[in-house]
């Protein structure tokens, strides 16, 4: 049985393959950002070819699994290519999603004394009011009246909206009327998008609740449409086997789940690196990682400690917040395509715009004419023009200078003194965003390893450590398709969560054993539907807590399973202490706890995935070498003649000095001077500071 994974990013598409005998095959092809469909059969038509197959006999495997990650989502919502959406929320509280609990534009620095409105994604014409009520006790006080759904529905065909989202107060608790409202909107409004606040996200907090649902039917119509499309181009080529699709919270889930909830594949791409990273950190014993990867538009950062990713609920994308539980991945915009500008300083910057997939680069040779960072890393000599992706693309240095010059000419700098500093630039602001993440949390960023992944990542990544006092590099032997590798370890599953909202003092136990139940039940069917045995399903448990008087709140994950008494009560309060004095060095035991959330994750019980051991090197380094190229290290220095490896040919226990580089057919490795470069059993480039 083959797994293959693919990440369709914002300018590659990258594939990998598991196949039956634990061999990892790694593909890539240009994303097409008019139909990423097409780039998403091309590479795997690469990947069939590997195999001696047509496509069609590749994908005709029963025990074909596919796991599918892609920014379609998240790109849909920075960009506003979105659906035209309606909302019907409680009277009186349809303007919720516009006060949003006081939060202004997050973008816009505190600075300005200009702060333009917020625009929200309904506007206030398309936000009618519905007459029901849901007490905060779950009891219906008013029941819904249809007839304001019908003549509010009828006002939304006349507006010829997209999707809907329906959001009623304290629906987490009891959905009846929002149930009934969106039975009622399904059926007369044929071929909307329509989706309801206790299917997306059951738990209180209204603004939280209502943004979150409005996000995911301003993203539903394109992203169903998208799956449509695919699914459709899958059966056309016999496709048997089973598509998952990678969700932004960290595990893989079905095509139909994800197109019911479509915010889910919000930061779907970014979430699955730093899975990945924690499989390639056992390899040299540590836990402790910071994974980044950099691809063609932005530089997806995620700090690891103790081996657990990180999630948050209050996820900025643009100007709109998603509550959902997604990996923490911050990002940058600074990627190979970035673009390099000057500021009205005088100062040449880096990003965030980005020249893409199309037309990319100007050394692609596509029609791109501005100056990216990639045109910067062939005009320094650390990119090989004739073995970009294994020869498959030529790169031209003469349209790079040319690009380069846009900036060079204006600053009275020389190409080759522009290319270096928007190389140094680039790798500045990497380094600034890590340092801000690591500070942030209280954490000392030398003692993390880092681990580099991203078409541009291995190229750029001895140069952030160095900036950084990173001591240890891991470069993994499939780097260029890192966040693929991620899907290959990560799980399917799905999270579950409602709200329990009640001190300590007054909790109702029996309460909160049924909210458990209940969903562990739904984790078992959701699992279920998928083919896992019941056998094969791992739940776990775990509450958000905080002090009475906190505004924010700790996930506790020491909840056992089973029946929930007075005794497993004081366990959990005791592991929400020391949680908390984990994280902020202080607890209080003499202050009241308050549960909020109580929340399952049901996942199917999987293996590690097994790595393939290299052969040891019989011989020196000094054998693979490729051959000598210039390289600007130093605009002081100029042009040094600097060793190139064939990344092909070397061998566990290889070791290489820096500097140097080691060209792969997917991936270029830069080993700065201070550093040693070593090669382990599993392929991996270790690069450690001498």
């Amino acid at each position: 049985m083959k797994r293959v994974t693919i990440d369709v990013g914002g300018t590659f598409t990258d594939c990998l393959v598991l196949d039956e005998g634990g061999d990892i095959h790694a593909f890539k092809s240009p994303t097409t950002p008019d139909d990423p469909t097409v780039g998403f059969t091309d590479v795997l038509d690469k990947a069939a070819h590997h195999f001696g197959l047509k496509l069609p006999q590749f994908l005709s495997d029963p025990g074909l699994l596919i796991a599918h990650g892609t920014t379609l989502s998240t790109n849909a919502l920075l960009t506003g290519k979105i659906a035209k959406v309606g909302l019907l929320a409680t009277e009186g509280f349809r303007d919720t999603l516009q006060i949003r609990r006081g939060y202004k534009n997050v973008n816009t620095t505190r600075f300005n004394l200009f702060v333009p409105p917020y625009r929200p994604l309904v506007p206030r014409y398309l936000r009618l009011g519905i007459r029901e009520r849901t007490h905060y006790t779950g009891e219906v006080s008013i029941p819904l009246h249809e007839e304001d759904v019908l003549r509010a529905v009828s006002r939304l065909k006349d507006e010829k909206v997209e999707a809907v989202a329906v959001c009623f107060l304290h629906s987490y608790l009891n959905p009846l009327n929002e149930r009934r409202a969106l039975e009622i909107c399904r059926a007369e409004l044929k071929g909307a998008y329509v989706t309801a606040s206790h299917e997306v996200l059951p738990v209180f907090r209204e603004f939280e609740r209502f943004s979150t649902t409005v996000v995911s039917a301003a993203v539903g119509p394109i992203t169903e449409k998208y799956l449509k499309t695919l699914r459709s181009k899958l059966g056309d080529l016999n496709f048997k086997g089973t598509l998952y699709m990678v969700q932004g919270g960290g595990m893989v889930q079905s095509v139909e789940e994800s197109a019911r909830r479509a915010v889910s594949l919000i930061c779907s791409g970014p979430a699955a690196a730093p899975s990945g990273a924690i499989r390639l950190g056992q390899s040299i014993d540590t836990d402790n990682l910071f994974s980044v990867d950099m691809g063609g538009t932005s530089y997806d950062v995620c700090l690891i400690r103790n081996g657990v990713i990180p999630t948050t609920d209050m996820n900025w994308v643009g100007e709109e917040l998603v509550a959902m539980k997604l990996v923490d991945v911050p990002s940058v915009g600074a990627g190979g395509g970035s673009i390099a500008w000057i500021n009205s300083l005088g100062l040449i910057e880096v990003g965030p715009q980005s020249a893409g997939a199309d037309p990319g680069p100007a050394c692609y040779g596509r029609g791109g004419s501005e100056p990216a960072t990639t045109d910067a890393d062939l005009v320094l000599g650390f990119l090989p023009a004739d073995y970009f992706l294994g020869g498959e693309m030529v790169l031209s240095e003469d349209l790079a200078r040319k690009a380069i010059g846009k900036v060079a000419e204006p600053l009275g700098l020389d190409i080759p003194t522009a290319a270096y500093t928007i190389f140094t630039t680039v790798n500045s602001v990497m380094a600034d965003k890590m340092t801000e993440i690591s500070t942030k949390r209280g954490y000392d960023i030398r003692d993390f390893a880092l681990v580099v992944g991203g078409g541009a990542g291995p190229l750029h990544g001895g140069h952030v450590a160095e900036l950084l006092g990173i001591p240890k590099v891991i470069i993994p032997r499939f780097a260029a398709t890192y966040s693929a590798f991620g899907m290959l370890n990560m799980e399917v599953g799905r999270d579950f969560a409602r709200s329990i909202i009640s001190r300590r003092s007054l909790i109702d136990l029996a309460r909160v054993n049924r909210l458990f139940d209940e969903m562990e039940h739904e984790g078992r069917q959701v699992l279920g539907e998928l083919g896992i045995a019941a056998e094969g399903i791992v739940l776990k448990r775990s509450i958000e807590m905080r002090y009475v008087g906190q505004f924010h709140e700790v996930l506790v994950t020491d909840v056992p399973l089973g029946h929930i008494g007075a005794e497993e009560l004081e366990s959990i309060v005791q592991a929400f202490h020391r949680r908390h004095k984990e994280l902020y060095t202080f607890e209080m035991p003499g202050r009241e706890v308050e549960f909020l959330n109580a929340c399952v994750k049901a996942t199917a019980r999987r293996e590690a995935l097994p790595l393939a051991k290299l052969a040891r090197a019989t011989n020196g380094a000094d054998a693979c070498l490729k051959r000598r190229r210039p390289m600007l290290w130093d605009p002081a220095v100029g042009y040094e003649d600097t060793a190139v490896y064939d990344g092909e040919r070397l061998g566990a226990g290889h070791r290489i000095s820096g500097p140097a580089v080691i060209e792969e057919r997917a991936t270029t490795v830069v080993v700065p001077a201070a550093y040693e470069c070593s090669v382990d059993d599993v392929k991996n480039y270790i690069l450690n500071r001498r």
